[in-house]
Parts: structure tokens; sequence; C-alpha cells
């Protein structure tokens, strides 16, 4: 896609340094990880099912390093291009498997982005994409709003809707491509542990054009929004639905 049309909802450096901030995070023994570990086990399990054991991986966006140090258990040999500029030519190719953790909810072309994810695989390699889409976050957006009744500011990005998936992931040139969704529920007392877990594993906001924080009045009225949701147990959910995108580069290397 011709770069100069694509417009720019997102900043490359704030994806950069979302992920930086939360794999410094990730060191404190209560930081939060419950969907980076699901969406790793979820690929763990694909590779195992698939039969599909790389010799040569990249390993993108996994804050915790599991996934790095389960491949290289297994033999595989692993570089983690943390300052990859996804909407740009990988200077690095031949990978049998690309694995990328978030990230790709974050970038302004993102059938650009597949095409060179793809184009970085060796012929028969495999791509393995998941990231947080369209219904996740229902119940944070919903508070925002409440905080700014009157003019409320873009303080969150959009997200992808999992029904156009499939025609990106062909218009990519993966083969065999494929497109699962599932959701993680979890239950909060405050909207401020929400807002800590999701910068713990990564998930903030990387939009261009950046809010002024919160004022003292807006997020007392979030807060009074989320807790006004919450359930029989005095916890109020949220929902995360995580898109996995799945393919392969021909045998022929197109």
């Amino acid at each position: 896609m011709d770069q100069n049309k694509v417009p720019t909802i997102f900043s490359a450096s704030r994806r950069v340094m979302r992920l930086k901030r939360a794999s410094a995070r990730q060191s404190a023994p209560t930081a939060a990880r419950f969907i980076l570990d699901d969406i790793i086990e979820d690929i763990v399990e694909r590779l195992a099912f698939l039969r599909h054991q790389p010799a040569r991986a990249a390993v993108l966006g996994d804050a915790t390093g599991v996934l790095a140090r389960a491949l290289v258990v297994d033999g595989c040999n692993v570089i983690d291009p943390s300052d990859l500029d996804l909407e740009s030519p990988w200077p690095v190719e031949g990978f049998d498997l690309i694995a990328v953790i978030g990230l790709l909810d974050a970038v302004n072309d993102l059938p650009g982005a597949l095409i060179h994810i793809r184009n970085a695989l060796a012929p028969g390699g495999l791509m393995i994409a998941s990231f947080v889409g369209g219904a996740s976050l229902v119940t944070l957006r919903a508070a925002m709003l409440a905080a700014e009744p009157d003019r409320p500011a873009a303080r969150m990005h959009p997200l992808v809707d999992p029904r156009a998936a499939p025609q990106l992931l062909q218009r990519a040139g993966f083969k065999d491509p494929v497109v699962d969704t599932h959701t993680v529920q979890v239950r909060y007392s405050l909207l401020a542990t929400l807002v800590d877990d999701l910068r713990d594993q990564g998930l903030g906001s990387a939009l261009a054009d950046t809010a002024a924080p919160l004022g003292k009045g807006a997020r007392a009225r979030a807060q009074v929004n989320f807790a006004a949701r919450a359930d029989a147990g005095g916890k109020t959910p949220e929902t995360f639905e995580i898109i996995t995108l799945t393919g392969r580069r021909s045998l022929a290397g197109t």
C-alpha cells in the first residue's frame, strides 16, 4: 500500500515505547500478564498441533520473554527485533516462524505490515499474530466517555474488526489463512487497576495525537461510571477479544 495514502493514526515510536515500558514493568512479580500468557499458551499449542518446529524464528511483542525461551529450549534460533519498523520491509528474512504478540493493533498500514511479515518468512514459513480486537474494553471506553461528556478526547485507539481479518490475510498473499477469536473476561474493583494491567502488558494507547491527562474530576466521573457496571460480587467485568491470524508463505516463496 502507498504509504503516502495511509492516514497516520498511530505513532511507531509510541508503539515501541509501550512495549519497552511493559518489558520493564514485567520485572515486578505483581505485574499483570494474563493476556500475554493466554496468547503465548495458544501459540505453543498451535505449533504443537501443526507439528511445526521452527529452526529460526522471530518473536515480536513478548514483554515476558516466555515464548522465546520455550522456542530456544526446543532448539530454535530466536531473534527479538524489538525496534523493527513493522510498516517497512524487514532487514532480515528467512524465518520459519514469525510470532507477533500485540503490536498489530497499532499499525497504520496493517495490510502492508502483513505483506512485510510474509516476505520475511522462508518458503513454507508460518506466521502467528495475536492482538486485541474490536470487541475489547467496552467498559473502559464507556468510562472514558463518561469522564468527558461534553468534549471527549481520543484516548483509546480504534481496534480491528475480526470480520475484516480474512480479507487482510488474503490481500497479503498468505496461504492457508485462518482467523480465530476468543474472549478473556476479567473483573476489577477499580478502574485504575485495569489501566495498570493494560500498561503492564503493552496494551496502552499508541495514538499519534495524544490528549492531555484526565483531571481529578474526570477521573472521578470515570470511576463512578465504571463502578456502576459492577456485578453482584461488587466487581466490574471487562472483556478482551483476542484475534489470532495464521498463515504461511507458499513453498514457492511467493
